[in-house]
């Protein structure tokens, strides 16, 4: 079941449209993953027939041409989470209400609106969402206080947050108080961050544009099919795409799991090293005294 042949494990997992590949990586590193009853060994592959589970439940293969995906446009309302656990109150899975089992491709932070994709093909979700792409996306943002030259100048060039400094990418005001900003770039609450530094808080943020999809007439907490033309235009841009999330060392998150757990494997004890101390001179004995004689 090493073999050559066969699919990834992770890859399987995603084209079903159980999850991404990132969280089938996840899964598989908890152990949660069984091929044919039995917890698979790292880099095993599904071969034709294999039954594959997932916390007990069954995970069927995908269609080979992917009628059975489905890919939506969705415009979140303020206070939905980007989350698919059902135990988190305002989930986006439970607004949105899909019959099929769907997940958000990216995330919109909870005070945030506009317009984000979920998907049941897990395998496009890691294309999208890598920032080497250049995938446009387009936000409306509203500030606290007027707007500068300089704050479009220094916002364009880039802004240290989070250890790096974000891209170079387009900013336009719009008015006294609001301004349009391009990124291609998905750093965690970019944004708001970026304005934080500059001494700006950011009081509305509403992303209005993925790639060449736009929120339209969208209205908050409606959803709608993304059209065949709108996919063949995602499926271009991201036909190049590497698949899976890597490192900068160029590893996805199952190969670091194993290269850790190799470079953790016990090594054999070695002897310990004789000291390189001069040993230390051993004492002479002191002279005795000597012995005294009876004069006569």
């Amino acid at each position: 079941m090493t073999s050559s042949s066969g699919k990834r494990l992770n890859k399987f997992i995603s084209e079903s449209g159980f999850c991404s590949r990132r969280e089938a990586d996840k899964l598989i590193e908890q152990n949660r993953v069984k091929i044919n009853g039995k917890i698979p060994e790292l880099g095993t592959k599904v071969q034709p027939g294999d039954q594959v589970e997932v916390d007990g439940k069954t995970i069927k293969p995908s269609a080979a041409n992917k009628s059975d995906r489905t890919y939506i446009a969705y415009n979140k309302p303020i206070g939905i989470i980007c989350s698919t656990e059902s135990r988190v109150k305002g989930n986006i899975i439970d607004a949105i209400g899909h019959p099929q089992r769907i997940f958000p491709i990216g995330r919109l932070d909870k005070p945030s609106e506009g317009l984000i994709f979920l998907t049941s093909d897990g395998d496009i979700v890691n294309k999208i969402l890598r920032a080497e792409n250049a995938h446009d996306k387009e936000y409306i943002v509203t500030v606290d206080k007027p707007l500068s030259e300089r704050f479009v100048e220094r916002m364009s060039r880039g802004v240290p947050i989070l250890g790096t400094v974000t891209k170079p990418c387009k900013v336009n005001i719009v008015s006294r108080f609001v301004f349009r900003i391009i990124l291609t770039q998905g750093l965690n609450r970019q944004i708001r961050r970026m304005c934080e530094y500059l001494g700006y808080e950011v009081t509305k943020l509403k992303r209005t544009r993925i790639m060449s999809v736009e929120l339209g007439n969208l209205k908050p907490g409606q959803w709608r099919n993304l059209s065949a033309k709108e996919m063949d235009e995602i499926n271009r841009a991201v036909a190049g795409s590497t698949k899976t999330a890597t490192s900068k060392n160029g590893t996805n998150p199952t190969q670091k799991k194993a290269k850790e757990a190799e470079t953790k494997r016990p090594r054999r004890p070695t002897r310990a090293k004789e000291s390189s101390r001069t040993p230390r001179p051993k004492s002479s004995p002191a002279p005795r005294a000597p012995k005294k004689t009876n004069r006569s």
